[in-house]
């Protein structure tokens, strides 16, 4: 162990027992991995998955699913408290009767920490977009385990800030699948040895789980109205887009709405803003079966995992993150439902998926200023709910098939 290694195993060991001493008094996240169970496995006989949170686990469908029919056992870890959250609602669906997948949290990234899950350890590690933990990535070079990343996405910022800790952890993965050229050169950039494309998962998950049958009452109500559904809102966004849809409402009476936070910590603000605006509202969370839909103008969407699904409810899709940063989110799933898609000018964290949706006429970019003009517009177009939509670009296609090329040579044995 050279002087960088021990400096981080002293910096996470104090970190660690000074969080282990003064657990109670913790916010909910550091409890969370302090509280991780390693699996019951057979040491070298399962595959070890980490999807940070709620986002990178919803992008795990079509890769567990993969492995799942493989033959392999699967524990996927997460560290939030909403990534737990929906990976326990996940998990029945991932195993399909095979009890081949477990789930829980993620351990922190110090000795105590990652000590039961060493004990009998992984046949392979392999982490969603951008996890490089120091500690974990120095255990398994050590025990000769294999250690990827899938979909592994990389900003410029991100690499500005990579540190010497952040830079050894790169130099120490085994293979990376990058979801996109600019994403490859930036591993590549931080030390990561074998780096190659191997596309967006986003573009290749499976189709959503349906909707609970409680949304019967409502789509009967609401069958003759246009739905507006905007997902992913981020701090700053609602009030603005609550406008936007109020000034389409002056023209368009019976427009509906569902609104999706991005951030569960927000549930309870967003509602406060819906009373605010003095909208007739139900919360998703507190669903009652038949309620009286008619006289209810919005749907608060404030429950894990169901957006996807929901975006097919709607006439139009607003794909929040974009008018009020530069990052922007997944435009992909109104998309795939075939419900015509509007975002914002900032989607740097999507500029391998919104060029080719651009081009093939499948999604607008609309600044704030103009987005109630051209929902007026397009509601007067389009039909009501969504129609079966093309294929997607070429360009975005096969990305689960390439991604599992460049990791099964990796696996153990299922």
């Amino acid at each position: 162990m050279d002087t960088l290694d021990l400096s981080y195993r002293v910096a996470v060991s104090l970190a660690g027992a000074g969080a282990r001493a003064c657990v109670r008094g913790l916010p909910e996240g550091w409890r969370v991995r302090l509280q991780a169970e390693a699996p019951d496995l057979p040491a070298g006989h399962w595959v070890w998955l980490h999807a940070v949170s709620v986002g990178e686990l919803l992008l795990a469908d079509g890769l567990v699913a993969r492995l799942r029919d493989s033959g392999h056992r699967v524990h996927v870890s997460t560290g939030t408290p909403a990534g737990l959250a929906l990976l326990n609602q996940r998990l029945p669906d991932w195993n399909q009767g095979t009890d081949r997948i477990t789930g829980a949290a993620f351990p922190l990234d110090d000795p105590a920490g990652l000590e039961p899950f060493l004990d009998h350890p992984p046949g392979a590690f392999m982490a969603l977009e951008t996890e490089l933990w120091p500690g974990l990535l120095e255990a398994l070079e050590q025990r000769g385990i294999p250690r990827l990343v899938v979909n592994g996405r990389l900003t410029e910022k991100s690499l500005q800030r990579g540190g010497p800790w952040l830079r050894r952890a790169a130099a120490r993965l085994t293979r990376v699948a990058a979801r996109d050229e600019a994403s490859a050169a930036a591993f590549r950039q931080l030390g990561a040895p074998d780096v190659h494309l191997g596309g967006n998962l986003k573009a290749d998950l499976p189709v959503p789980r349906p909707l609970h049958t409680g949304w019967e009452a409502l789509r009967t109500a609401w069958a003759g109205a246009p739905i507006l559904v905007i997902g992913n809102t981020v701090a700053g966004e609602e009030s603005a887009l609550l406008e936007v849809w109020s000034t389409a409402k002056a023209t368009w009476p019976d427009l509906r709405l569902i609104l999706a936070p991005r951030q569960p910590r927000r549930f309870d603000a967003v509602a406060d803003l819906f009373t605010e605006h003095g909208l007739t509202y139900r919360r998703a969370s507190s669903w009652a079966e038949g309620p009286d839909w008619h006289d209810t103008e919005a749907l608060l969407l404030d429950t894990l995992g169901e957006l996807p699904a929901a975006y097919a409810e709607g006439t139009l899709a607003l794909v929040a993150g974009g008018w009020a940063s530069a990052g922007g989110h997944n435009p992909l799933e109104p998309v795939r439902a075939g419900v015509p898609t509007l975002i914002g000018p900032g989607f740097a964290n999507f500029e391998d998926l919104v060029p080719p949706l651009l081009e093939a006429g499948r999604l607008d970019v609309i600044p704030l200023q103009g987005l109630a003009t051209r929902m007026v517009a397009l509601l007067g177009q389009v039909p009501l709910r969504a129609t079966p939509p093309p294929a997607l670009p070429a360009s975005l296609a096969g990305a689960l098939d390439r991604t599992w090329a460049l990791i099964s040579p990796y696996l153990p044995p299922a």
